[in-house]
């Protein structure tokens, strides 16, 4: 293997030793979450908003 290619491997290597793959999926289940969350209630406004008009009419 050209040394070049292994020296360009190096950070590659030490990032995956130093981010476990557990946390890093936790901090994207996390992230997923809260968007769901806030997406949910935006939903749920614009519907109670709708119905307001149709029924305000």
């Amino acid at each position: 293997m050209n040394t070049n290619k292994v020296v360009k491997l190096i950070p590659f290597f030490l990032l995956v030793l130093i981010l476990s793959s557990c946390s890093v999926v936790g901090g994207i289940f996390k992230a997923g979450v809260w968007v769901g969350v806030i997406g949910i209630v935006i939903v749920l406004i614009i519907i109670i908003w709708l119905v307001s008009k149709a029924t305000k009419k």
